[in-house]
């Protein structure tokens, strides 16, 4: 059985070899996210909201481009209507957090 790094096996040129530390892996809870925008990046905040806690934390801040976000939007709207097609509508809540979204930059929610 040859391994994947084996040189006699012809690779992809445009493969990238992503890796995923474990510590990672695991991930982080978030039912929050905010966005801000500068004329050179995306800052998108990922927030654990939990009821009765007077403060939210921030779990991860992820900075990408703003071709890279353009990106993120396609593919998330993708993944969404692929889920739909397979799960059904999802629901949404209208209920809104009631504390200021802005935290400099343009703002807005997700």
């Amino acid at each position: 059985m040859s391994h994947p790094s084996d040189p006699s096996i012809p690779q992809d040129p445009n493969a990238i070899n992503i890796e995923l530390p474990e510590d990672i892996a695991e991930g982080q809870y978030a039912n929050l996210a905010m966005i801000a925008h500068s004329s050179s990046e995306f800052v998108i905040d990922f927030i654990r909201l939990m009821p009765g806690l007077p403060k939210a934390k921030v779990k991860a801040r992820i900075v990408i481009t703003p071709e890279h976000a353009k990106r993120l939007l396609a593919a998330l709207a993708d993944n969404v209507e692929r889920f739909e097609q397979t799960f059904g509508p999802i629901n949404s809540q209208p209920e809104m957090p009631s504390f200021p979204m802005n935290f400099g930059g343009t703002m807005g929610e997700a």
